[in-house]
């Protein structure tokens, strides 16, 4: 109640600047609609939509969605979106419109070199910082390892962005921990997100229409994880027209598939992906090597309606997976998710969506001793979610956010057995509830200044059938209470402010600030910093304070060139409380008592990120320097004395270039230095 009350009050404020003693508000007119790829009709995600007369406008919304509301008039909208062709349409105002935007793709030779869906002066303009937007021909023009394209070694050579390990795909971001991250597929998480013990990621280029990784200054919509959001959407399929693409790599084939069910109302697409080691092995001399089995496999699908002019469907689903076999041990473990869908347009001026979503996490590992002894440990966590998340456009100064989420998590954190050697062993299953409610405005405070703010507030609750140990200083259990099914046994809960800040110098030049407080409910527990397929998540508990992170940044962004060059140059800092780390030795796996392995205490990170980027032409890529220390001090580890973290990486450059030689071929190198 307390959370609603603000919100109401924070709404009523932001909505002010509509109202005059001429009631202007009630005189505006809206033109909204969407705007979509005339090719395929796929949703533009953050097309740019400008009113020349007014200088001012909006950003379609993941859907493609737009909403503007002025005062009765005539005015000249610009469409653009990069690698499209410009549309303008003069609009005289004196109703309410809807105008659904298609735009053409620009001709072959100017899209192949597109860098990001920005408009040009989005390095300057855009109120966000500490972020980056990627598309598909991004990812694509970056040099793959054995030819295989990821989105996730893109994400590595990001400023601010380390690998954990080399030649892997988990990340670090400004000096957190690879578990920090979310990692959303149309919404639902990905519990991990790698191939092959890590050399892959699970994403498959070829579905993916737009991605955005947020490494500070995250929106109140999202929550859970202390340092980054990564957010994956998936293409929606090919709406007028059959079409498919394969490709034949190194390491594995992929095909795609795509079209429209209904001409310009319903399509899908679906795609796969395989590798094919497993089918050469057994042609090997190597007799080991011959009784090996390893493989992986991914499928996407997704598939979309429009049911009439205010609703529109989605359903959404990945399946993937990993093998490995041989004589004596077997290991496989994969990922879930389905994601259900329903856009509404209750108004010109609001948009809704709710989605419901489920998502899975499950591996075992075997092995086979002698005739007869075999050990099999299994392990699993499923995810069962609802959201309804709302965008309000009460006039053109304003765009307002708003929602409620809850989750459902259901964790079973291992199960060994081995037939008739010894009785199955079952550690116990752990169950919680993850709410959350949010509110936030971005406004346009003046023709320079403009300001992003809102409010989380998150609650979460351990549910029954649990066990509770207690421990004494020495971090020996001493009792346990066992709960109920379906009883509350704790909870935690917490405001999430988040603020941002931009002010423009000139049309070259811009400076940005950000705060954001963010709170993290689950955690994980591995042997490697580099991280694993086996490693165990757990959430918090009457033993395990939900972790909390403080961070704030200032940025400085500049163009040069007319914008084919873009500067920016950013610092933060971050303080996080309830840091977890494991004592020496500790026992994770199987280990009923795992809390009692955990000690707690402080980090903190602080850096700077340097990165000049040319998003277009010929040549093409970026140069990127970053700066970052990250520590740890923790009363029960080293004596007290503070520590470098497992991700503190001082420097590191990244060089990424392209270069068309034409229409067809592109050549590209990358660097990396680190220390």
């Amino acid at each position: 109640m307390r959370f609603w009350l603000l919100a109401l009050a924070f709404m009523h404020v932001f909505s002010l600047p509509g109202l005059n003693e001429n009631n202007e508000l009630l005189k505006r007119f809206t033109v909204s609609g969407y705007i979509r790829d005339a090719s395929n009709g796929e949703a533009l995600i953050g097309a740019t939509v400008y009113v020349k007369e007014l200088k001012t406008g909006t950003i379609a919304n993941p859907f493609g969605f737009y909403s503007v509301s002025l005062p009765a008039g005539n005015y000249t909208f610009e469409f653009s979106y990069v690698g499209y062709t410009t549309q303008v349409v003069v609009i005289e105002l004196q109703t309410d419109r809807t105008i659904n935007i298609q735009l053409q793709p620009e001709p072959k030779e100017l899209e192949e070199v597109v860098v990001t869906a920005e408009k040009p002066n989005a390095n300057v303009a855009r109120l966000e910082m500490s972020s980056n937007k990627l598309d598909t021909k991004t990812i694509r023009n970056v040099p793959a390892l054995m030819g295989e394209v990821d989105l996730l070694k893109v994400i590595q050579m990001l400023p601010g962005v380390t690998a954990t390990s080399e030649g892997t795909t988990n990340f670090s971001v400004r000096g957190g921990g690879y578990d920090q991250n979310l990692i959303l597929l149309d919404d639902a998480p990905v519990y991990n997100a790698s191939h092959l013990m890590g050399f892959f990621s699970v994403f498959n280029n070829d579905a993916i229409r737009d991605v955005k990784l947020y490494k500070g200054d995250i929106p109140a919509s999202a929550g859970g994880r202390l340092s980054s959001l990564l957010d994956v959407r998936m293409k929606e399929g090919n709406n007028q027209k059959f079409s498919g693409s394969g490709g034949i790599g190194s390491v594995s084939s992929r095909l795609t598939m795509e079209g429209p069910f209904l001409k310009d109302r319903s399509s899908f697409i679906i795609s796969g992906r395989r590798t094919y080691l497993d089918i050469f092995t057994p042609l090997s001399s190597n007799k080991q090597l011959r009784d090996s089995r390893l493989y992986f496999y991914d499928l996407t699908a997704k598939t979309n309606a429009t049911v009439n002019d205010r609703n529109r469907v989605f359903l959404s689903a990945y399946a993937g997976r990993d093998y490995f076999k041989n004589n004596f041990a077997s290991m496989e473990f994969g990922n879930k998710t389905l994601t259900v869908r329903w856009n509404h347009l209750f108004s010109k001026r609001l948009f809704a969506n709710a989605t419901a979503l489920y998502s899975r996490y499950d591996y075992a590992l075997g092995f086979r001793f002698i005739e007869g002894v075999n050990f099999l440990w299994t392990y699993n966590m499923e995810d069962v979610a609802g959201k309804l998340d709302a965008i309000w456009y009460p006039n053109p100064e304003n765009t307002v956010r708003f929602g409620v989420q809850s989750t459902y998590h259901i964790l079973n954190p291992g199960e060994v057995s081995s037939g008739n050697v010894f009785p199955t062993y079952v550690l116990p299953a752990t169950y919680s509830l993850e709410h959350a409610v949010y509110v936030s405005n971005e406004q346009v405070i003046s023709r320079r200044l403009s300001a992003k703010y809102g409010l989380r507030f998150s609650l979460f609750q351990n549910l029954g059938r649990g066990v509770v140990y207690h421990f004494d200083d020495q971090y020996i259990a001493t009792d346990s209470v066992v709960y109920a099914a379906g009883k509350i046994y704790n909870a935690y809960s917490g405001f999430e402010p988040r603020l941002g800040l931009r002010y423009e110098l000139n049309d070259v030049s811009s400076l940005n600030a950000s705060y954001s407080r963010t709170r993290q409910y689950y955690q994980m527990a591995s042997n490697s910093a580099a991280g694993t397929p086996l490693d165990l998540w757990f959430s918090a508990s009457p033993n395990v304070k939900p972790q909390i992170a403080d961070q704030v940044a200032i940025g400085y962004f500049r163009d040069f060139m007319e914008h084919m060059v873009q500067a920016s140059f950013e610092i933060y800092y971050k303080a996080m409380q309830n840091t977890i780390d494991f004592r020496d030795h500790a026992l994770l796996y199987g280990n009923r008592k795992l809390e009692g392995e955990l000690r707690f205490g402080k980090s903190r990170a602080y850096g700077a990120e340097w990165m000049v980027q040319v998003p277009e032409g010929r040549l093409n890529g970026w140069i990127s320097y970053t700066f970052s220390h990250t520590e740890r001090t923790i009363p029960a580890i080293n004596n007290g004395k503070t520590y470098l973290a497992p991700y503190d990486k001082p420097h590191t450059v990244y060089i990424v270039i392209n270069y068309d030689l034409s229409r067809r071929i592109t050549i590209g190198s990358s660097w990396i230095y680190g220390t």
